[in-house]
């Protein structure tokens, strides 16, 4: 029950993090539209291997992190803080006008192996996953509760890629109605982060 509810929380969290237009889904996106929707597919693949990685890397990071209980608590409040300020960013962006340009090129081959390139390249999910894990309290114990890990590392690659997805999916619509797109993820991101605020607040509280 507990790593049901953990999967669940670590899902949508990996779902909406992958939502706000940004460099991994716009590639998704943009190669749809060039190379047509299986290479934006296998680039989704690609991408959400690389999060499988970072996932791990994140809640292995999270145990030696989290040991110290000085540590721990001076970087609960600097996620906490971290939170609001990404808050107040998502907030901030959902009210600017944009949209999300494509150019026509030669397609490419290795769309999986561009995917990978491009998620490596985008290292925000490292600290964000390290941040979740320890809001969550996962790998943060005398010892690894393996059941736990693996229930949040496949949650974060099949929540990545579930949006990833839907991007490949309806990409034209996306295209189309750009702004709105980006507006209203944006305002989903702004929840998830008072979401992930109260919860550290809670973990700070009883710690």
């Amino acid at each position: 029950m507990e790593e049901t509810k953990l999967f669940l929380i670590t899902y949508f969290a990996a779902l909406l993090g992958v939502v706000p237009p940004g460099l991994v889904n716009m590639t998704v996106a943009k190669t749809c539209v060039e190379k047509g929707k299986k290479n934006g597919l296998y680039v989704a693949l690609g991408a959400t291997i690389v999060v499988i990685i970072q996932a791990t890397v994140a809640v292995l990071l999270a145990k030696y992190i989290f040991r110290n209980e000085f540590v721990q608590n001076i970087l609960l409040r600097a996620g906490l803080v971290i939170f609001i300020l990404l808050a107040v960013y998502f907030f901030i962006q959902a009210k600017k006008r944009g949209g999300i340009e494509h150019k026509s090129r030669k397609a490419n081959s290795n769309s999986i192996f561009k995917g990978m390139l491009v998620a490596a390249l985008n290292i925000f999910p490292v600290p964000y996953f390290v941040a979740i894990a320890g809001a969550l309290n996962i790998g943060v114990g005398a010892s690894y509760d393996w059941s736990r890990i693996i229930a949040f590392i496949l949650a974060a690659f099949i929540g990545s890629f579930t949006t990833l997805y839907v991007y490949v999916l309806s990409f034209i619509r996306i295209e189309k109605q750009a702004e709105a797109f980006s507006k209203y993820s944006n305002y989903f991101m702004t929840a998830l982060m008072l979401i992930l605020v109260i919860v550290t607040l809670l973990r700070i509280y009883y710690s």
